[in-house]
């Protein structure tokens, strides 16, 4: 089989360019999950770096490192960084590289606007973090610059009377940017998915990790729309004097969280889902058996899918919806718990009587489960409204969130990123430094967050920047600042073994780990057109049957079988090019220039409207080949 290095005579030589200019016009989604996954953690090193400001002001009574409008500012950017930046890039970072390797496809369904999602997520982080961190370095710091509404946006808070800086005019055309290239990427995996599988992989034989991507496509496509409209809604407010938030001209400030939750549930399942798609694939690899009920896995995604647009309002118990509404979105909340709970159960069926290999991999998906049934057990609470009344806005919320996005999310993706590191590289991470990371992150996450459960229920209010001794919160703000520094810490043993192992690492092999699906089949890393021939997918495990299946003969190379008629060449791979970075560029630069302060700026939005003319012109009419 051809290597990276060596394509087949028949791949376009243009594929193989090296440098900076091949990586600004790749069309190819391994680079491009590559882009997205260090874009991600570039980002979480920000958002991390907020937060750890946060907890040393936190860290005793009265503490003066930052005042309550940056603090308020930190807050807001940590989430909207996490959340927007982080979680989703990196969960993006595996769609792009994983999936057409899972279902046995060359490339994604439209490689140029998969390229295009890319830029344009870019574009967004940079807009909603350019006027503050710019700021920094401006006379009087922080000043009023940080957008410092929360990352809910509640109204009124986001309107000129209350932030009457430029600081939330660029947090909100950020996120619209943002929302752009999400929706360009659902339709491309949607597409990619239904339409690119390879020959007998129906839809049941699909990796259970790409189920899960199907479902979190859906659910950007339907639930972006949402914050769309509730952020253009506000852009007219802030802009051009209109009051669809201002109740003293008969707005309705309850229609942004209205808008805004019918976006946020979805969001989370939009986050938690690549995490138990990757936690569905680690899990039967190193147990050493196929993934117990794995239909009840896939269809508990597609329920969780489906009711997490019916639970946007227990976000909204308190606001006096009444009685009946409350009890409904106490319904719903429940319900949703049951799908949840059955792919916790299964994963615990399949490491049950299994034969565990206990890789760093493994020890974070393992942390997952613990730390997500945590999680969900603090969110269950809050289905029942008393409950939720008394822990609303306090600190036992913000434990519950940080448990389901950190201990869940962020851990299923440092599941994801040792497990298929040797695939993307060719080389093994340290195993031992790859524990001692796991410990420290476990360890670490547990004192920072759990504390805070006694915090809140003690009364400490969310969003607070100071407070006194009497209060009687000071132990435990001590402890989840400490434990926040150690998990600071456990990302730099994380960096050191990230980078050495790229360079130093043990050399993997193609199959390290004698993965069951068919990304295990091809060289590490894979080349550019991915498989040499288009495999004839049999069952759900197709790798797994080529090595251990009854038609493999004993001390024989395993071997896919080959789809009859797509089995040769020639490989047809799309062209690289520059056009949807321009037109990405293009975007920014028409907003950059409509918040700019002087006049200039008209002249900048209308270069950016012809930019980004320019750049779709060029796309549609550059020849393909």
């Amino acid at each position: 089989m051809a290597s990276a290095a060596h394509p087949l005579p028949h791949v376009h030589a243009e594929y193989a360019q090296t440098g900076i200019w091949s990586w600004l016009t790749t069309v190819d989604h391994k680079r491009i999950g590559i882009l997205y996954g260090v874009t991600a953690f570039l980002f979480f090193l920000l958002g991390g770096a907020e937060a750890l400001v946060m907890r040393w002001q936190l860290i005793a009574p009265e503490m003066d490192v930052a005042t309550g409008k940056t603090f308020n500012g930190l807050f807001t950017m940590h989430a909207t960084t996490m959340i927007f930046l982080v979680v989703m890039p990196a969960g993006a970072a595996f769609f792009n590289y994983m999936v057409p390797l899972m279902i046995g496809a060359r490339d994604v369904a439209f490689p140029r606007l998969n390229a295009f999602s890319y830029w344009v997520f870019l574009a967004g982080g940079i807009f909603i973090n350019l006027f503050w961190v710019t700021s920094l370095f401006a006379e009087g710091g922080l000043g009023g610059q940080i957008p410092d509404a929360g990352w809910f946006g509640y109204a009124n808070l986001t309107s000129r009377q209350y932030s009457p800086g430029p600081g939330v005019d660029f947090w909100m055309i950020g996120l619209q940017i943002l929302g752009v290239g999400s929706l360009a990427a659902g339709f491309n995996f949607i597409v990619t998915i239904l339409n690119m599988r390879a020959p007998g992989m129906t839809m049941m034989r699909l990796p259970v990790f790409v189920w899960m991507t199907l479902v979190v496509q859906f659910l950007v496509v339907f639930a972006f729309p949402m914050i769309t409209v509730g952020l253009i809604l506000l852009t007219f407010d802030r802009f051009f004097g209109t009051n669809f938030y201002v109740p003293a001209n008969g707005g309705d400030p309850l229609l942004w969280q209205h808008l805004f939750w019918l976006f946020g549930h979805p969001e989370v399942y939009i986050l938690i889902l690549p995490a138990m798609g990757i936690i569905s694939e680690v899990l039967p690899t190193f147990s050493r058996k196929p993934l117990f009920g794995a239909p009840f896995v896939i269809f508990s995604g597609i329920v969780i899918g489906l009711l997490g647009f019916g639970v946007w309002s227990h976000h909204m118990f308190t606001t006096g919806l009444g009685p009946v509404a409350d009890s409904a979105f106490a319904i719903t909340t429940m319900l949703i718990a049951i799908p949840t709970a059955v792919k916790i159960f299964n994963w615990i069926a399949t490491v049950w009587g299994g034969h565990v290999v206990m890789t760093t991999s493994m020890y974070f998906a393992v942390g997952f489960v613990a730390l997500f049934v945590i999680g969900g057990l603090s969110g269950f609470m809050h289905a029942s409204p008393p409950i939720d009344l008394h822990h609303q806005d306090s600190y036992f919320v913000v434990a519950h969130i940080h448990y389901v996005l950190f201990g869940g999310s962020v851990f299923g993706l440092f599941a994801g990123f040792y497990y298929w590191f040797p695939k993307m590289t060719g080389r093994l991470m340290d195993e031992d430094l790859g524990k001692i990371h796991f410990w420290l992150t476990f360890l670490a996450m547990n004192v920072t967050f759990f504390p805070m459960h006694f915090a809140g229920v003690d009364g400490m209010p969310r969003r607070i920047f100071t407070y006194q001794a009497a209060d009687g919160w000071t132990e435990w703000n001590l402890i989840s600042s400490l434990g926040a520094f150690v998990l600071g810490a456990s990302v730099l043993i994380f960096i050191y073994n990230w980078l050495t192992s790229l360079r130093r690492g043990k050399v993997a092999g193609n199959d390290p780990w004698d993965g069951a699906t068919l990304e295990w089949s091809v060289p590490s890393p894979p080349p550019e057109h991915d498989f040499d021939r288009v495999p004839l997918v049999t069952s759900s495990r197709p790798w797994w049957d080529a090595k251990h299946g009854p038609s493999h003969k004993a001390g024989a190379p395993p071997a896919l079988p080959l789809a009859p008629g797509l089995a040769g060449p020639p490989i047809h791979l799309p062209k690289p090019t520059i056009w949807p970075l321009v037109t990405a560029s293009g975007i920014f630069v028409f907003w950059l220039g409509l918040l700019a302060p002087s006049s200039v700026g008209l002249y900048v939005s209308l270069g950016g409207v012809g930019l980004l003319l320019f750049g779709l012109y060029s796309w549609l009419y550059e020849p393909l080949e």
